[in-house]
């Protein structure tokens, strides 16, 4: 019965098509994953990183080398807490060298000891790590000059899995491939058949429509629990990343997102007529998910007037379902769970809904 069914034998045949191509297997499973682990070795904890920062020579440098040196000598102390504060390395040149290395962005910092113990910092305000490099530069500068701290701190650091970047990613990488599989898993292949006239031959044929469609949809589902599953096990057995929620509601909360994906990825394809107009389409849609859906750093970061269109977005809720349910344990009944399931589905029935109506065969 089975094996004269239409559906099962498009399906079966997607299925030997993917296998048949090692280079789509790549894509599919072995460039996230080599993604996941790349960025959690370069986001993993570990020392701060000695600040190397430019200095102007002149007459005043070497007072400031002695308060580096002093700060280091700290810093090596055992009684040192770990982590309070970078060490430091002066790179002395003249004028003209220094500023060319701060110009091309080789350095974050060029600092100008004067007479009298007055210091001028040169960096670019918009960079992160120049801020970070003149903190650091000027408590070493105001602790030689005498400054005492009115108040004694301490630092703890946090570093337990569940609260470093590598545990904040990983589900932000589970959500961008569920949404690059089912935009080019299912997109791109309609449009590549279309191209080469087979949606024609297909049509022909007195295979149901639904058959066809469904057995795409089917395959990339098929796709999506193996990648689901190595980047799982890249979190847990390379990083330590937490699970603390179900893993049956994480795997229903991506294949719900990945329904979503399919459906605008076949919503896009349903017309286009060339492999130029779908790609194009397809980065018109998935750049904006890219950049605000929280993949890399938190959506938060934008103004709240954005905040309703970046809450909508698809990319954006996958991803904050998936942490809340491996980082925080959340359940099936968490308002953040029922939401992101609402609104994938939402953007599932809608998408397919249109898709189907529009879909073009020639």
């Amino acid at each position: 019965m089975f094996q004269h069914s239409p559906f099962v034998q498009l399906y079966l045949g997607r299925l030997r098509e993917f296998l048949r191509q090692p280079a789509r297997i790549f894509w599919v499973y072995g460039f996230p994953t080599l993604l996941a682990v790349v960025l959690g070795y370069a986001f993993q904890s570990r020392p701060p990183a000695t600040v190397v920062v430019e200095v102007i020579d002149g007459p005043a440098v070497e007072a400031l080398r002695k308060a580096v040196d002093a700060h280091n000598a700290r810093l090596a102390d055992p009684s040192t807490p770990a982590g309070s504060a970078p060490p430091i390395a002066l790179d002395v040149r003249s004028e003209a060298e220094a500023m060319n290395r701060l110009r091309t962005g080789k350095t974050p910092l060029v600092v100008e000891p004067g007479r009298g113990g007055a210091v001028a910092y040169r960096y670019d305000p918009t960079r992160p790590e120049s801020a970070a490099a003149r903190a650091a530069v000027d408590d070493v500068v105001q602790r030689a000059a005498g400054r005492a701290d009115p108040v004694a701190t301490r630092d703890v650091l946090v570093t337990e899995p569940g609260s470093r970047y590598i545990d904040f990613l990983i589900p932000g990488l589970i959500g961008l491939n569920a949404m690059g599989g089912g935009l080019w898993g299912v997109g791109f292949l309609l449009v590549n058949l279309r191209i080469g006239k087979l949606l024609k031959c297909y049509a022909a044929t007195p295979m149901p429509r639904r058959d066809f469609l469904g057995s795409i949809l089917a395959a990339r589902l098929t796709f999506l629990i193996p990648d689901l599953v190595v980047q799982l096990a890249v979190g847990v057995f390379l990083f330590s990343m937490p699970i603390r929620g179900s893993l049956w509601l994480v795997v229903l909360l991506d294949v719900v997102g990945a329904l979503a994906f399919a459906g605008i990825g076949l919503l896009i394809a349903c017309r286009a007529a060339t492999a130029e107009t779908v790609s194009g389409l397809m980065n018109l849609v998935m750049m904006p998910m890219w950049l605000l859906s929280g993949v890399f750093f938190s959506s938060d970061r934008f103004p709240a007037v954005v905040q309703p269109v970046i809450q909508a977005l698809p990319l954006t809720q996958l991803v904050a379902g998936l942490r809340l349910i491996l980082l925080e344990g959340a359940g099936l009944g968490h308002e953040g769970i029922l939401r992101a399931l609402a609104i994938l589905l939402a953007w599932a029935a809608v998408t397919f809904w249109l898709a189907l109506r529009w879909f073009k065969w020639t």
